[in-house]
Parts: structure tokens; sequence; C-alpha cells
């Protein structure tokens, strides 16, 4: 597997592509302001299971205006597949639309893009953070976009260490350790920490997608932190598989003052801002430093300095963000290829920061994915 270091370009979260023209009229210039006739949508969860993909889909909407369509998929998409399957048709049936980028790509994608492709096989679609098996989505989307989750089997475990961690708790759910990726990282953290001479426990939470909801969910991980800390102590390394534990799993981590090595989807704006009580203003929206300042200094003041991190890339906003922006320079006539590999790690690192990709391969079979890329960041630690 190749590996390609995409070097830090900027801290912003986002970032312009699109071209300027000038002309003259009576004499003078006159910046263009030509739109292009096609559209990008994007299918995002809703505020309460993916705020910052949701977000991140706003964002683009408000600087390409009505170029990009945005829709959500239900909060409980596993019993809602067919709403899920809907609505990416909806876009995939305007045919403004020549790209869709979802993430997350839930179950359901797959056949979504089945229906779609067998309407229009010009579509671009880049599915992101993907809930269904590599070879599946890999063989329907067109790029798919995750976090290394292979990868972090390590890097979660060598962040762990680094604080000191005796203990590591892995909280998750039978429908997660389904997922193919989900249940080889888990296998590697097991490994991998008990390689290090930690303990390792299994912990199973709610599905937040089952009847308790995500305040069920919440709630457990309020609760069973506390145990776990007063069972194993406070050099205990807490991990989640799901967006919606991390706020309670922070606030819970800091009042007894145990470690949190990363989010599942690691991000400044993942779950701290809120457990914090951090409020961004407007003027400081998607400013990274301004966020990874503000959550060092209440780290600091609750005395847990150098117990709690993450990345310094929001990484599904970065997937939507980075998404729409190859899918414009790929309608614009950019690159020719669907898949242009030098393309994701130019846009992505412009986008994030430093990045390293890797396509994917089945350890199984030897088949190498070229489409399917995992991303992987250095650590920022609080």
């Amino acid at each position: 597997m190749k590996r390609v270091l995409a070097a830090l370009l900027s801290a912003t979260m986002i970032f312009g592509l699109a071209a300027c023209g000038s002309g003259t009229e009576s004499g003078e210039a006159a910046e263009s302001t030509e739109t292009p006739t096609y559209k990008i949508g994007i299918l995002t969860g809703t505020v309460s299971q993916g705020e910052e993909e949701f977000r991140a889909a706003e964002k683009m909407k408000e600087k390409y205006g009505d170029m990009i369509i945005t829709k959500t998929y239900p909060d409980n998409f596993m019993k809602e597949t067919e709403t899920t399957i809907s609505n990416f048709m909806s876009l995939a049936s305007d045919p403004d639309v020549k790209a869709i980028v979802m993430c997350q790509a839930v179950p359901g994608a797959s056949a979504a893009i089945d229906q779609a492709k067998e309407l229009r096989d010009d579509l671009l679609i880049i599915a992101a953070t993907p809930g269904e098996d590599p070879d599946m989505i890999a063989s329907k989307a067109d790029l798919v976009l995750v976090a290394d989750e292979i990868g972090m089997g390590q890097t979660i475990i060598d962040e762990a260490v680094k604080m000191g961690a005796k203990t590591f708790i892995h909280y998750s759910f039978p429908r997660h350790m389904s997922y193919q990726m989900l249940a080889a990282r888990r296998d590697l953290l097991r490994q991998n920490a008990e390689a290090a001479g930690l303990v390792f426990v299994d912990a199973t939470a709610p599905d937040p997608t089952g009847d308790a909801g995500v305040p069920g969910t919440q709630q457990f991980i309020l609760e069973d932190i506390p145990r776990k800390v007063a069972e194993f102590g406070t050099e205990t390394a807490f991990f989640g598989t799901n967006c919606s534990m991390q706020e309670p799993m922070i606030k819970a981590i800091i009042e007894t003052k145990a470690l949190y090595p990363q989010q599942c989807c690691p991000s400044p704006f993942h779950g701290y801002p809120g457990a914090l009580g951090i409020e961004i203003p407007e003027d400081k929206a998607g400013d990274v430093p301004f966020v990874i300042e503000q959550i060092t200094a209440k780290v600091g003041e609750a005395g847990m300095s150098g117990r709690m991190a993450t990345w310094p890339v929001p990484i599904n906003m970065m997937f939507v963000e980075g998404g729409v922006e190859y899918a414009k320079a790929y309608l614009d006539g950019d690159f020719a290829d669907k898949v242009d590999f030098d393309k994701v790690s130019e846009i992505l690192s412009s986008v994030g920061g430093t990045v390293t990709i890797t396509p994917y391969t089945n350890e199984a079979t030897g088949t190498t994915f070229e489409n399917y890329l995992m991303v992987l960041s250095e650590y920022v630690v609080f």
C-alpha cells in the first residue's frame, strides 16, 4: 500500500477553488459572476446524529449557493432505509445534479447508489464514512473516503500509552461490530493494548438507533464511565464507536479525571465544545486554532491537561467540504478520471491539515481498492 503525506497548507476549514475571470466593460475590469450550470447534492445526517457533516453541508451551501442541494437521512436510518434511499434518489433524479456527496454513507447507501446508477451512469458519487463493508461500498461508489480505522488500531493505543493509560475501555454495540472495518479496528485495539501491557475491556452500550434512542445511549455513558473508573482507576482510557456517545463521554471523563485519546470521528469540533460549554462566535465559525485554544484552556481549568486529545482535522467536515471541492474540480474539467489520488491528496490537505492517505487492501483476498481511501492524521493534545 502506498502512503502519501499531504503537506499542511492551511488551518482553516474552508478554502476556495472557484476561478475568477476578468474582462473589460466601459474600459473597467469586471469580475466574472458566471456560475456553473451543474449542481452538487449533499446527503448528511441530522444535527443530532451528525452535526459536523450537517454544518459542513450548510457551509458549502453558503459558499456556492444554488449550486448546492442539501438533504438529510433519518436519525433511525437502520429502520428507515427506504427513506434514506428515497432522499438520495431525489438528488439523483434532478438532471442538473452531476455529483452527490454522502457523509455518512450509512447502511442503504449501496442500494441507493445502485438505483442512482441505473438512472444516471454519469453521476460522480462520493461516499464518506461508510457504514457498509469496504468491498461492498467500494464496488458501488466512485470514491470512498474514510478515517483510517485500521491505522487507528495502533495510533489510539500509542496515544493512550503516552497519556499513562493502564486500562483501555472500548464502547460499542452489535450493529457497529457487524461492520468489517470497525470490528477489525476493535481487534487491533485489543491486540495492541495487550501488547503494550494495558488491560482491554470490551464494553457494550445501547445502540442509539434502538428503542431508547440517542438519549438512552448518552445516559448509559454518563452512568457507566464512573463505574469503570471506580473499578479500574483514573489511568483508564475510553473510546466509543458512535458520535452521540462523545459529548457525554467527555463530560464523564473530565468529572472522573480519566483519559480520552480521541473521538470516533476525531475533530476539535466533535463533542468538545458542547461538553465544555464553549461558545463559538459567528466570526470564529470554522476557526480551528480558535477552538483548539478554547478547548486547551477549559481542559487546563479542569486539571486535565495532557489527558485529552483529538485530531487537528475535523474529519467528517473535511470529507464533506473536500468531497464538494473534488466534485467541483472534476465537473469543471480539472482532471479526467473519477478517481485521481493526487487530486484527493491536494484537496484534503488544503481543507484540513497533515494527513496520510492509504488505499484499502482486503488482507483476506489481497485485493486493493484504489477508490477506497483511508485517511489518518496526527494528534493535538490539550
